[in-house]
């Protein structure tokens, strides 16, 4: 099982994660409160601005404060470059 670090110290199942999207768009947005309203969501960003929005097969929806291009990278397996690394800090 390959776990993901999704930021300050939370990882998440890579083999779990459906899509990993940007916040910014109406529907993502509708689709993080609805998730809340059915207590579906997990807010993995530690107060900090959300950057991600993941989606897991379980239906929860995960926020976290790492870009999108940055979780992609990880769980491909590929080298993070230093600007991705910044986000994390």
């Amino acid at each position: 099982m390959l776990l993901i670090n999704i930021g300050y110290g939370n990882v998440i199942s890579a083999a779990k994660v459906v899509t990993i999207v940007a916040p910014d768009a109406a529907p993502v947005k509708r689709l993080v409160q609805n998730a809340r309203d059915r207590h579906m969501l997990v807010d993995a960003s530690c107060g900090r601005k959300t950057k991600s929005v993941i989606v897991t097969e379980s239906g929860h929806i995960v926020l976290s404060a790492i870009s999108p291009e940055t979780l992609a990278h990880r769980i491909s397996g590929t080298a993070v470059t230093e600007e991705d690394d910044e986000d994390e800090q």
